[in-house]
């Protein structure tokens, strides 16, 4: 039997109450040339039983049951049995439309560039939808292009994981999976990134993502802020900061502070921080100075290749940080990035 043009990579610990209803959202793709690798991750509910029984009737599907170790053992044990040439993620919670799988291939094959496609994503159901997800379904549906998904990576996770396709053979020569304390999938984006691979997105919505309290960014603590900070600053750090001979971070606020913490402990002292607070410009902050955005460019042309990372969280702040600097020349992706 060929092996087919996509595995579908589908984890499973638990799920007993909505693997049917993911499974049956696959089924019914509009491409059918494609495999579901089911891992259940030592579930201990009627996961397994729910898997087999639904296999019965559909022949594409492969279950492959293991002691529990956790997602990334889960999702590199699923990587390693994937036959395909593109592998989709799926989680056993989500609902993905019939025309996902047909839609993100078809991006692929006439984009040979691009090693990641993702998705518009809706949430539901409705009522369990809180403001801080609608935020950043907002934000992320708003990153189609290639250029926008690099100008906002080191701001959030811009491709939301079960939704993506990507090439198997990329995955695999960057070190598939990996456990660094943080989210695994925000990494797996950030070392493609740094190894300069290119991602794209479909704009439609072709993944509805079910959210409840037991999902993992509500109840594990590698999707904490300090954490997605940490994997900033050692991403930032192993690529855009390299070469360069001066940093400078816009905000000595709450990102600024935590996010300088993480660079200085990874060896990457900042040069300045820059401020608009009066009471802030002309003190100091871990020992480097404050200084306002008048005082940047004098410091600015000291160096060869310096760079600038604009830490601030909130949006609109950001937007005017982002006019500022290219009122004095600097262009964002070569001067600046913006981190939050």
């Amino acid at each position: 039997m060929p092996d087919p043009l996509v595995s579908v990579l589908l984890p499973v610990f638990d799920a007993q109450d909505t693997v049917g209803e993911a499974l049956t959202s696959l089924s019914a793709q509009s491409l059918e040339d494609f495999e579901i690798v089911v891992i259940d991750d030592g579930s201990g509910d009627g996961s397994v039983s729910a898997v087999a029984t639904y296999a019965r009737r559909e022949p594409r599907l492969r279950l492959i049951a293991a002691p529990h170790e956790g997602l990334i053992a889960a999702l590199n044990r699923g990587l390693s049995a994937c036959r395909g040439r593109y592998v989709a993620r799926m989680d056993a919670d989500d609902l993905t439309h019939p025309q996902r799988l047909g839609r993100q291939v078809q991006l692929l094959d006439e984009r040979p560039e691009v090693s990641v496609v993702g998705t518009l994503v809706d949430a539901f159901p409705a009522a369990t939808v809180g403001e801080g997800l609608r935020i950043y379904l907002e934000w992320q549906n708003g990153l189609i292009s290639g250029a926008e998904i690099r100008r906002e990576i080191f701001i959030e996770s811009p491709i939301t994981h079960p939704s993506a396709m990507f090439r198997r053979c990329e995955i695999l020569a960057v070190g598939g999976y990996q456990e660094h304390g943080w989210p695994e999938d925000y990494d797996l984006w950030l070392r493609l990134h740094v190894a300069g691979k290119a991602f794209a997105k479909v704009p439609e919505v072709l993944l509805s993502w079910r959210e409840h309290p037991r999902r993992l960014t509500h109840c594990d603590r590698r999707y904490s802020v300090e954490n997605f900070l940490r994997a900033k600053a050692h991403y930032l750090i192993a690529g855009p900061l390299r070469g360069r001979d001066a940093v400078f971070v816009w905000g000595s606020g709450k990102t600024g502070r935590r996010l300088s913490k993480h660079l200085i402990r990874g060896g990457c002292t900042p040069d300045a921080f820059i401020d608009i607070s009066p009471r802030r410009i002309g003190s100091t902050l871990r020992r480097v100075p404050i200084i306002g955005p008048a005082d940047l460019r004098s410091r600015w042309t000291r160096w060869n290749s310096p760079i600038l990372l604009a830490a601030v969280a909130s949006r609109g702040a950001r937007q005017l940080i982002r006019e500022e600097l290219r009122r004095q020349g600097l262009t964002e992706g070569e001067d600046f990035l913006c981190v939050a």
